[in-house]
């Protein structure tokens, strides 16, 4: 198993060296450094001294990807690209280009983003599991029928609709909950009840939908109707056996984002004015903040890496039968 880990880690550099190149290109062509210098500095007559100045206090006076003038390996090393990349992989995310501690700022927004992420995960996996049984259960009957109905055209809708839905009716409406906003300490429950809520609904139509399809595969394999034959009820066969069986394809979709909660939601965080990582990174992206574009992409990226490898991990602890070849 460690040669195993060891292998894809070392395949993830060339990843995540793809990863940072693209994000790299994208954001450069939209917006070159002179362009970034005239937002940052926020005036409408900006001189090319003091654009000239910027770019050498923030780093972006050399060129981006190649570097003509410079002799021998330093063509490559001496640009824009490998000055802001390398840190990355030692996980040091430098300062944003408005001077403020990347680092500090993920390690503070990310209890945020968990506070909503986990509840999310935590409910809407047993609800939707439950919720697929019940289907199941009642398979081949209008219970079966209605609930596919149902979840379908909650697939259908937006989750903006179920955001502003939510904001409307129990806090505008109803006034239960704020509809916006954040605390910190024991006040800031009442501030995640309605990002959890809306989290929970809009998952509802594709999780257990996925559920249901799951235990409907199991459900017509060979061991099902072998322990029908011994004469175990249905329910005993559903929680006992189908549910079981069925643990390894759940585990995958679990763990592999794990990992990814730290990271947030871009929607939710921002519409609920929630500080987190989503909220953090759409911020950025309105202020042309390539410093925490790339850092967030990058972390993004060696997260989902993570949550890959944990899942195969996962796979030899569910099903002994499974083996991690080198």
């Amino acid at each position: 198993m460690t040669a195993y880990i060891v292998r894809r880690l070392l395949y993830a550099i060339p990843i995540l060296i793809g990863v940072n190149l693209i994000t790299f290109v994208l954001f450069f062509v939209v917006n070159a450094p002179d362009d970034m210098a005239r937002m940052h500095l926020g005036e409408k007559r900006v001189t090319e001294e003091a654009i000239q100045t910027w770019k050498q206090e923030h780093g972006y006076d050399r060129p981006l990807l190649y570097n003509p003038e410079a002799p021998g390996l330093a063509r490559f090393t001496d640009t824009i690209f490998f000055e802001k990349s390398i840190r990355l992989f030692v996980f040091d995310f430098g300062s944003s280009d408005n001077g403020r501690d990347i680092g500090y700022d993920i390690s503070q927004r990310m209890w945020p983003s968990l506070a909503i992420a986990i509840p999310v995960l935590l409910v809407g996996l047993a609800f939707n599991i439950s919720y697929a049984l019940f289907i199941v259960f009642f398979r081949a009957t209008y219970v079966d029928i209605g609930s596919v109905v149902l979840l379908v055209a909650m697939m259908s809708i937006s989750g903006l609709f179920y955001i502003i839905g939510g904001q409307f009716l129990l806090g505008k409406l109803f006034h239960l909950v704020p509809i916006s906003g954040y605390d910190t300490g024991v006040e800031a429950w009442k501030f995640l009840i309605l990002p959890v809520i809306v989290g929970v609904i809009g998952g509802i139509g594709a999780g257990t939908r996925w559920y249901r399809t799951l235990f409907l595969e199991e459900i017509s394999k060979d061991y099902v109707r072998t322990a029908r034959a011994k004469g175990l009820s249905e329910r005993r066969v559903l929680f006992r056996h189908v549910l079981q069986n069925a643990l390894i394809p759940i585990l995958t979709g679990v763990v592999v984002v794990l990992p990814l909660l730290f990271m947030g939601s871009l929607i939710t965080e921002s519409f609920f004015g929630i500080p987190g990582l989503g909220s953090y990174t759409i911020d950025a992206i309105n202020s042309q903040d390539f410093a925490i574009v790339r850092s967030m992409v990058f972390l993004g990226a060696v997260l989902y890496i993570v949550g890959l490898i944990l899942t195969d991990i996962s796979y030899t602890l569910v099903d002994p039968r499974v083996r991690l070849q080198p």
